[in-house]
């Protein structure tokens, strides 16, 4: 079975340790490099091309959100997860639409880390639940501020919260049992989100969830 390589980037040398410590105790997970600055973090992730490159935002020389930019400039295949001690909505916002696949924050239990390294390793957007929550919550209160004007007003809310939990890189099956609704229902809300939002995947509605808030946070703060 092929190790999915992660690469570590963290300007605090017992974080960087910590985390590969954690990581290894899963067989499938291989720590193949660190970085404690941005500047050679970009530097390595180019020439080991890891499956995955874990990110902090505070780094010298070049933060991680520039990193994030700059790599997707350099058409890098490495996917990349911002983790953060940052759990504000506008550094979750500003790193998916720079181009992270995935955001964690640095006080969740490994067992979180992991589970988002295999999701956004299998091509999905993973957002912490409680992160994804709280973006929930913030565009729903959006919805009903603006009304009609807003992308998502035709929205229920229930489909707000379908969508948001799809957002977070969640099956249906899994959305289902965090809504206690059946997996059917889900797939109906799923189907009627695509059709309202005008995608036709889970991933381009991820990316217009995420645009579309980006654009009434700026207008709000």
């Amino acid at each position: 079975m092929d190790t999915i390589k992660v690469f570590i980037a963290d300007d605090h040398s017992m974080v960087r340790q910590g985390i590969k410590q954690l990581l290894e105790l899963d067989v499938t997970i291989e720590v193949v490099g660190q970085a404690g600055d941005g500047e050679l973090a970009i530097k390595e992730i180019i020439r080991l091309n890891p499956d995955i490159a874990l990110l902090d935002i505070n780094m010298p020389i070049i933060n991680g959100m520039d990193a994030i930019k700059i790599l997707k400039e350099k058409k890098v295949k490495t996917k990349i997860i911002i983790v953060t001690i940052h759990n504000e909505l506008e550094y979750l916002l500003k790193a998916i639409d720079d181009g992270a696949e995935g955001y964690v924050l640095k006080d969740s239990d490994s067992d979180v880390l992991i589970e988002a390294i295999k999701t956004v390793n299998n091509n999905k957007t993973y957002i912490q639940s409680s992160m994804a929550l709280q973006l929930a919550r913030k565009m729903n209160g959006l919805a009903d501020e603006k009304g009609d004007k807003n992308p998502i007003s035709n929205l229920t809310k229930r489909e707000l919260e379908v969508l948001i939990l799809l957002t977070s890189g969640l099956l249906n099956k899994e959305i289902a049992k965090n809504l206690y609704i059946s997996e059917k229902t889900v797939k109906n809300h799923v189907s009627n989100i695509f059709k309202k939002i005008q995608v036709s995947d889970r991933t381009q509605a991820a990316v217009f969830a995420i645009r579309n808030s980006i654009v009434d946070l700026n207008r709000y703060n």
